[in-house]
């Protein structure tokens, strides 16, 4: 694995501190289960397909987890074991991968390749992010003059995201401390 940075690190602590729903320090299938609802809760122009390709991409971001993470079967996964994995591109590529195209196709309802602010923001609400910080990631994204972004960008950004080597990202938006 290459070196990680302090940049990415912060950002699986966050990460984690986000699928851990429940806030009992360790993530288990019932936080991935509260997290997809709460996604699916904000995509209600979504269509069918879409909503259950982020079902399917949730499931298996926990499935991989669980196989990958959880020798001890006890069924739930520690920060500790999180860390090094999450930002192993050769072990969780894949699955970040289609987490990404799944909820970036979410914030595009109506297939124009574009994503309006206002769904970014709903979306990444419901995954847990700081409204302050979801501005600012989208910002950073640099959107349109009609205030949207390219799915792919979206995408992108995601995969980026989880990458151990990447700092100065506009993922980094979103662990950056704001006040209000």
């Amino acid at each position: 694995m290459t070196d990680m940075r302090t940049e990415a690190a912060q950002r699986v602590e966050l990460v984690f501190s986000l699928f851990d729903v429940n806030r009992n320090g360790v993530v288990d299938s019932g936080d991935f289960d509260l997290m997809t609802e709460r996604v699916l809760a904000a995509a209600v122009a979504s269509d069918d397909g879409a909503r259950e390709a982020i079902r399917a991409a949730f499931r298996r971001y926990w499935s991989t987890l669980a196989t990958e993470l959880d020798a001890d079967g006890d069924g739930v996964i520690t920060v500790d074991e999180f860390r090094p994995f999450v930002l192993d591109p050769e072990r969780f590529g894949p699955t970040v991968t289609e987490f990404a195209t799944a909820l970036s196709a979410l914030g595009d309802p109506d297939g124009d390749g574009l994503i309006e602010r206002p769904l970014f923001v709903s979306l990444m609400r419901a995954i847990g992010f700081e409204e302050a910080n979801i501005h600012a990631l989208f910002d950073a994204f640099g959107p349109d003059a009609e205030d949207r972004i390219t799915v792919a960008t979206w995408a992108a950004g995601i995969e980026d995201f989880y990458a151990p080597d990447l700092a100065g990202i506009p993922g980094d938006q979103l662990v950056a401390v704001r006040t209000a």
